[in-house]
């Protein structure tokens, strides 16, 4: 069970495990905001609902320059798992500019891409080979990219994660 951490102004800020969250609670330093009533969390002295988004009671000042790193996992996120040449789902990433050129590990150079057009490409470029890209790489950006742990969301944090972000 995670929750969903809001900065004092609604942002989001990270997810967290639900007894890092009740510890947040019970100091004063958070407030539940949204609970999962089906899973109780039972003491000696009672039993609460577990938070499943909480809001802090001070602001936290956070760096807008938050950059995400690029992985492997996150370009095959980016990408909707499906390959950046043929739409087929795609098993794993390609350096559009083939790094023994120059490419290097950056959102805008990597793609996702199946093993077979992977296997294809080799060490040439796309417009070597006659190919368009049916996508063009970008760095991504919003509350999904810029939150750890946001990868699996819950239905009820949608709300909370489109707040302020129109970028």
């Amino acid at each position: 069970m995670r929750t969903l951490v809001l900065n004092a102004g609604y942002e989001p800020l990270a997810v967290v495990s639900f007894k890092r969250a009740l510890m947040l609670v019970m100091n004063d330093k958070a407030t539940v905001v949204e609970v999962d009533t089906g899973h109780p969390v039972w003491a000696a002295s009672g039993s609460w609902d577990r938070p499943s988004v909480i809001v802090l009671t001070r602001y936290v000042r956070i760096p807008h320059a938050r950059r995400v790193p690029v992985t492997r996992r996150g370009v095959l996120r980016r990408d909707g798992n499906h390959c950046g040449y043929c739409g087929k789902t795609a098993t794993t990433i390609d350096h559009i500019l083939p790094r023994s050129r120059g490419g290097e590990d950056s959102w805008e150079n990597l793609v996702a891409c199946c093993l077979k057009c992977n296997n294809l490409k080799s060490d040439r470029t796309p417009a070597e080979m006659g190919w368009q890209l049916r996508l063009t790489p970008k760095t991504p950006h919003g509350p999904t990219w810029a939150v750890r742990g946001v990868e699996r969301t819950t239905p009820v944090w949608d709300r909370y994660l489109d707040v302020g972000f129109a970028a």
